[in-house]
């Protein structure tokens, strides 16, 4: 499958709530030890510091953990919850704009064994993919790479054009497990495409 990575310009727009939208239908790609797996983006959630109390950059919070989120758009910011799960996010916009895009889901298209494999899963179900901890577990994505480029076809993770998707099949609603974000919990930055 030849796959056309998504340039710089792509992701350096100050809209990130946009940019979030603009990724559904792309693709995300990993390689890791001659592993490679992709998957079309199905979900998305946008984060926009400093304003936005549910960004991990809120009031311009400059941590160790965040100081990626202030680099130009183009580079992964993978985050661990729980202690366990690794989610992955891809820095927007321009520097000392703490943008980012959450990707929240995917649909398998290539590599569907080894998804499964480091799934521990024999089958594939809805569940493969849903969330951005499992998709993460399917696809090799750790915080080792926290920080890394995602605009070259050499990068470990790098994500890919695919097919937009028209604002008609685009779904909206407020972001999860954001409870702590008082009047941000109810922004309409969660987007799906409709199955």
């Amino acid at each position: 499958m030849t796959m056309n990575i998504i340039t710089k310009d792509f992701y350096q727009r100050d809209d990130v709530v946009q940019v979030a939208k603009d990724l559904l239908g792309m693709y995300v790609v990993t390689n890791f030890d001659g592993q490679r797996t992709v998957g079309r983006i199905i979900e998305t959630e946008a984060y926009r510091g400093p304003e936005d109390k549910a960004c991990h950059a809120y009031n311009n919070r400059y941590t160790k953990r965040t100081s990626v989120m202030f680099e130009v758009g183009g580079v992964a910011y993978i985050t661990l919850c729980y202690g366990i799960h690794h989610l992955f996010n891809v820095v927007t916009g321009f520097e000392g704009k703490p943008h980012a895009v959450l990707i929240r889901a995917l649909t398998p298209v290539e590599g569907v064994d080894i998804m499964l494999a480091r799934r521990g899963m024999s089958k594939v179900e809805p569940r493969l993919l849903a969330g951005p901890g499992s998709l993460s577990k399917a696809f090799g994505i750790t915080t080792a790479y926290h920080g890394k480029t995602v605009l070259e076809e050499t990068a470990p993770i790098y994500l890919a054009y695919g097919d937009p998707i028209t604002p008609e099949d685009i779904l909206a609603s407020p972001r999860v497990g954001i409870d702590y974000a008082e009047e941000w919990v109810a922004m309409p930055w969660r987007f799906r495409v409709k199955s």
